[in-house]
């Protein structure tokens, strides 16, 4: 599926896309501002940078373990989406994947993915509990920045690395455990999370903020 090819059709509500499509472009449906469930065959393996920006009424997505890829901005804006269930073979989130899709209350992250972009769920207001996947290793600035209902977050033993901003303004986030793995925690990285009441920060760091 071509450039843009459905962006902006206001009136369309419901995407199959068959199997024996392999990618979805960029921009291939942006702005369908009607669209609220895609079904995406088992043969796709990249969904294309702002394929589904600002689909405002989509509520349901369903993603194949084909995609290995899912370029910048896939989502952005989706305002509906309730869930996402993100396959094992994807090996990464892009940057700004999931930013400000405020009804987005939980995401399941597959087992591959190895880095969160920077601001890949930003402003996912209605974002609770998230689980990040063991081969993680780093986490991108400002990656869950004013997820202003997320209350715990664990991270793995893989990351290495917590980039700036990356919990910035998680004001109902309660605990957060930083494994000995860490050596670097960006600037701002919880800036303002107004109820986090305890924090234990490993030898290991070796840097914060900058």
């Amino acid at each position: 599926i071509g450039y843009a090819a459905f962006s902006q059709c206001s009136s369309l509500e419901t995407v199959n896309i068959p199997d024996s499509v392999t990618s979805i472009g960029n921009y291939a449906f942006q702005s369908c501002s009607s669209l609220q469930t895609v079904s995406i065959g088992n043969s796709v393996t990249s969904i294309g940078k702002f394929a589904f920006q600002s689909c405002t009424s989509l509520e349901s997505m369903s993603i194949g373990n084909s995609v290995t890829s899912i370029g910048d901005h896939a989502f952005h804006g989706c305002s509906s989406l309730g869930s996402m269930s993100i396959p094992d073979s994807v090996t990464s989130i892009s940057n700004y994947t999931f930013y400000a899709c405020s009804s987005l209350e939980t995401v399941s992250i597959g087992n591959s993915v190895t880095s969160i972009g920077g601001r890949a769920f930003r402003e996912c207001s209605s974002l609770e509990t998230v689980s990040i996947p063991d081969n993680v290793t780093s986490i991108g600035g400002g990656a869950f920045e004013s997820c202003t209902s997320l209350k715990t977050v664990s991270i793995p033993d893989s990351v290495t690395t917590i980039g700036g901003y990356a919990f910035s303004r998680c004001t109902s986030l309660e605990t957060v455990s930083i494994p000995d793995s860490v050596t670097t925690i960006g600037v701002d990285a919880f800036n303002g999370c107004s109820s986090l009441e305890t924090v234990s920060i490993p030898d290991s760091v070796t840097t914060i903020g900058y």
